[in-house]
């Protein structure tokens, strides 16, 4: 007996992914490790190699990287002490942040947090965004269920394998979804409809930057720039960052290398003005901002501006299509929790799959004190043959209720607070800030929000 495939039965998957970035690529290697037998398309819209050379830093927080390494992109936890070594990381170069100094600018406060109070390896890692995707490529090459598919080897008639099926370089041209199925629209331009794929549940994790996005029903304009770069100086402190809150704006550094990443946000004016500067002109004006604690700045090098701003979704989940990292929320940079956030949301979702595969229907989130690497580990590999459903989206945008509120508020209430220069206003934030170092469960508290976001 035969059976008639039609196109939408042979192009059918379980979950569509769009957008190959560090967020929906470290989703779609988690689905891929725990539910080999589920059909998942990563929408890519890059070509091989595309973003390696990008010199951005990003800052990852110690629960970033516990993810990461379930998704085969890092070290397994378990070989913690070797990441403290860059040359460690299995081709993924990060230099290790042990403290973290926070204070404002000529104003009483100051806290400090130490990893060694917390029983971690490192409170973060600082690595370029290039190096991120190339191990995120990496672990991709090594998931033996993969497959690629691009416009000059298009998609084949029959039924589809189980495993991750890659399409790149392909856009999402258009999304729609009905009771039953989203309906994805693939081409290599916006005239091209080259492939139509179907899948149970979609997620959207291609979001952009701030200045890209259309406005969503939480936004902020900041009316900053961040002036991103790399600095050295004359008296590096291995293994420190420093977020400093000036009359300007946040001011971090962040180790990496030899030296520093540089996030100097400040309003648009002031950030072309220090664009324009002669590096000289530019490097004592920062010294000026920062303070003597690492001496001189030496060198600047790469400066660039990205508009700030706030632009979140109300509700992550819309029936059957989630969204997740920059396409859920776009972050002001301070105390670097965007692609933090953005991970979690990736973590959250691929284990609600699997969980409500297995059966879990009303699971509760992993208790405060877990890291997403000791949640991950509670549920082994899919054993029993299941596609979720909306019902799966539903208990993620419970599940990330909680952590998301939180980390936009923060990231919200802070540059604000600070760039409030009136002398009562910034008494108020120096005794919040000594706060954190005479009352420790406090400073436990911050830290863990900043280590692994809101758990529970």
């Amino acid at each position: 007996m035969t059976t008639d495939m039609t196109p939408e039965t042979t192009r059918r998957f379980d979950v569509a992914i769009v957008g190959a970035g560090p967020v929906g690529t470290a989703l779609a290697l988690l689905l891929a490790q725990r539910a080999p037998q589920m059909r998942v398309a990563l929408i890519d819209a890059r070509g091989p190699q595309a973003g390696y050379d990008d010199p951005r830093a990003l800052a990852l927080s110690h629960g970033s990287r516990e993810i990461l390494a379930r998704a085969g992109a890092w070290p397994h936890p378990a070989h913690a002490a070797q990441a403290l070594s860059a040359n460690a990381n299995m081709g993924l170069a990060t230099t290790p942040i042990q403290h973290i100094h926070v204070s404002q600018a000529r104003r009483f406060g100051s806290t400090e947090i130490d990893f060694r109070e917390h029983g971690v390896p490192a409170l973060g890692y600082v690595v370029r965004y290039g190096a991120l995707m190339r191990a995120l490529d990496n672990a991709m090459s090594q998931v033996p269920t993969r497959f690629e598919h691009s416009p000059q080897s298009p998609l084949a008639s029959g039924e589809l394998p189980p495993g991750l099926h890659h399409f790149r370089p392909y856009q999402a041209i258009a999304l729609r979804q009905d009771a039953q199925q989203v309906t994805i629209t693939l081409g290599t331009t916006a005239d091209d409809h080259a492939e139509t794929l179907h899948a149970t549940l979609a997620v959207n994790a291609e979001g952009g930057l701030f200045e890209g996005q259309t406005s969503r029903p939480r936004a902020r304009d900041y009316g900053q720039t961040a002036l991103v770069g790399f600095v050295t100086c004359e008296r590096p402190r291995a293994g420190w960052a420093w977020e400093r809150f000036t009359s300007d704006g946040p001011l971090a550094l962040l180790p990496q290398d030899h030296g520093y990443a540089l996030v100097w946000c400040c309003s648009h004016d002031q950030a072309k003005r220090r664009r324009d500067m002669d590096d000289a002109s530019f490097l004592a004006e920062l010294h000026a901002a920062f303070g003597d604690r690492m001496g001189r700045f030496t060198a600047i090098s790469g400066r660039a501006g990205f508009p700030l701003g706030l632009n979140a979704l109300g509700q992550v989940v819309d029936g059957r299509v989630a969204a997740i990292g920059n396409a859920a929320q776009t972050l002001h940079p301070v105390a670097g929790q965007g692609l933090n956030l953005g991970l979690r949301d990736a973590f959250d979702l691929a284990d609600t799959l699997v969980r409500h595969v297995h059966g879990v229907r009303d699971m509760s989130s992993p208790a405060p004190s877990a890291s997403p690497a000791d949640a991950i580990g509670t549920v082994g590999t899919i054993g029993t043959s299941g596609i979720p459903g909306p019902a799966a989206l539903a208990a993620f945008a419970r599940r990330r209720r909680a952590d998301r509120g939180m980390t936009i508020r923060i990231t919200d209430l802070l540059p604000r607070v600070f760039g409030i220069d009136a002398a009562p206003v910034a008494v108020l934030r120096g005794m919040a800030l000594a706060s954190l170092d005479l009352v420790p469960p406090l400073k436990t508290a911050f830290a863990r929000q900043m280590m692994f976001g809101q758990r529970g």
